[in-house]
């Protein structure tokens, strides 16, 4: 496999870390040179782009790239390797895309259960942005034939990004707005089913990349006091919370979301199936 990876962030890295040795060459965007030098003292091959112009060899890097997952958000002219690289990406064709979206395109369900056939309604505008990137890639996929496939990843956490952490700088919060749930994903669940996905014959297909269990917000962070043997903090009240806006707008969509099309058709099975689960592990082993 020959990966080219547009913008290599958190997500994406753990993907590249978990697929590594079965790859002859890995190319990944980057918008900064400290952070290019960083990506080639690991061995992969740094590309600067931001997203604003076409960035210098990525076209000539796309011509021999099998594999291509993207995990930039959408700018100003929607999906930037669209709005830049499109023509090189349909005459290199390669194998498969993946791109890595978000659950937010759903949109508000009441708490009700979603799947990847339910209508998309998103409400703030970085959902409707992610729900045009998709459309846009899957007309891409419909035109020239090359498989792509989407990924709509609920909350992410894993090392250095969880409640331990929120703990340790002191902004653990325990909101309480009745009835509302969100779902999760840890890291490298996320890597484990692009794995799964890369390792099939490829199919342009949406699938949702998320845990089995909804919960409570408030429910994630009690646990984590429990395991760290501390008080949870005071019980806030959403509506009178001093929250920024797009904080406030997450809790403005409420949804389960069902992973069964991962299970059956990538038949992957979920390293960490809940939170508690994945609390522990990271209570275990190391949370920074």
């Amino acid at each position: 496999m020959r990966l080219f990876v547009f913008g290599l962030g958190y997500s994406a890295s753990a993907f590249v870390e978990r697929v590594a040795a079965s790859c002859d060459w890995i190319g990944a965007t980057t918008r900064g040179r400290e952070k290019a030098e960083t990506l080639a003292a690991r061995g992969l091959v740094p590309f600067l782009f931001d997203g604003s112009a076409p960035g210098d060899d990525i076209d000539a890097a796309l011509s021999a790239a099998t594999h291509v997952l993207v995990s930039i958000a959408p700018g100003e002219f929607g999906d930037a390797a669209l709005a830049h690289h499109r023509a090189a990406l349909a005459a290199a064709r390669p194998r498969w895309v993946g791109y890595l979206s978000t659950v937010g395109v759903y949109g508000d369900h009441g708490g009700d259960w979603v799947d990847e056939e339910t209508p998309c309604r998103p409400v703030s505008k970085r959902s409707q942005a992610r729900i045009e990137a998709e459309n846009d890639w899957l007309a891409f996929s419909a035109r020239t034939g090359v498989p792509v496939q989407i990924f709509r990843l609920s909350g992410i956490y894993g090392p250095g990004r969880n409640a331990f952490v929120n703990f340790e700088k002191g902004t653990a919060r325990r909101l309480i707005k009745p009835g509302q749930v969100f779902n999760r994903i840890h890291v490298e669940d996320i890597a484990g089913a692009l794995e799964a996905a890369v390792s099939r014959a490829p199919v342009t297909r949406v699938f949702n990349v998320t845990d089995d269990e909804p919960a409570p917000p408030q429910d994630v962070v009690s646990y984590a006091a429990g395991l760290l043997g501390v008080e949870p903090p005071p019980e806030q009240d959403f509506e009178t919370a001093e929250l920024s806006p797009m904080a406030r707008s997450f809790y403005g969509e409420n949804k389960r979301v069902s992973n069964a099309r991962v299970k059956a058709e990538l038949d992957y099975t979920f390293r960490y199936p809940d939170y508690r689960v994945a609390l522990e592990a990271l209570h275990r082993d190391g949370w920074r």
